[in-house]
């Protein structure tokens, strides 16, 4: 990604002239979590940043700095995590997407890579939309690639193949393969996973032992460099062409 994208790393009239051609900004949240031996604590975040700067070249978006820390309790008996209180959440997300409001931003898309943010992003995007008029879209980045490579990588899995690619395309010297060991038994992670993500009945869980007591479940060992390139550029096409023909709709919706 070239520099022209990244707020945090342009100038004043760089960021003046990009709102003016475009303004639509992008929005990464994460979280910093333990990811078990072999992964960063920080691969959510990782995960949602490289994805949002391929969709951002793709749209012609900014994408602004935002804080890796998400809202995981449920992370908490390991060592590795910090979490928010969702009060402070969505405050930092209103308030970052507010910023940009005043400066002409009129779009803003929030780009997510953990669960437990969901509800949280869910009232502040209605904040954005009411206190500063913004149009939103939220997408659920992890669920995408669910979607997408679930089939060949055995599911989204907490510290398994798939997200070992999203670190790997953006910081492959922070994924440390050799070390994988102790993973939690696949198919029982798998099936409360299956039970937690449905529509209807959302049993809220508190310790990620209840998934995968050793914190981590799933197959990293298939991750390859060429698998994860793979996997970076088809997510950022995907995602950006579902994301610009919904924000067309969306404005049309608006006008009424």
């Amino acid at each position: 990604m070239t520099l022209s994208n990244r707020f945090i790393q342009m100038t004043q009239p760089e960021i003046a002239s990009a709102l003016e051609r475009n303004p639509l900004v992008i929005i990464p949240t994460g979280s910093v979590e333990q990811h078990g031996p072999h992964l960063p604590t920080g691969t959510d975040y990782y995960a949602s940043l490289g994805i949002a700067e391929s969709v951002a070249q793709h749209l012609d978006a900014l994408v602004l700095p935002f804080c890796p820390i998400g809202v995981t309790p449920m992370h908490m008996p390991y060592e590795g995590t910090l979490t928010l209180s969702p009060e402070t959440f969505q405050n930092l997300l209103v308030d970052v997407a507010g910023s940009a409001a005043k400066h002409g931003a009129r779009e803003v898309i929030i780009l997510n890579w953990h669960e437990g943010n969901i509800p949280s992003i869910a009232l502040a995007a209605e904040r954005l939309q009411n206190e500063h008029g913004l149009l939103v879209l939220v997408i659920q980045a992890c669920y995408v690639a669910e979607e997408m490579f679930g089939a060949d990588a055995n599911g989204l899995t907490h510290g398994g193949e798939i997200e070992v690619w999203s670190v790997m395309c953006v910081r492959p010297e922070l994924v440390h393969l050799e070390r994988v060991a102790s993973s939690s038994d696949r198919i029982r992670g798998a099936e409360v996973d299956r039970i937690r993500r449905t529509r209807t009945y959302q049993p809220v869980l508190r310790d990620i032992r209840v998934i995968a007591p050793t914190g981590w479940y799933g197959d990293p060992l298939k991750a390859t460099p060429e698998k994860a390139a793979q996997f970076a550029q088809r997510i950022g096409e995907e995602i950006a062409l579902q994301a610009g023909e919904t924000l067309k709709q969306l404005r049309v919706m608006n006008q009424l």
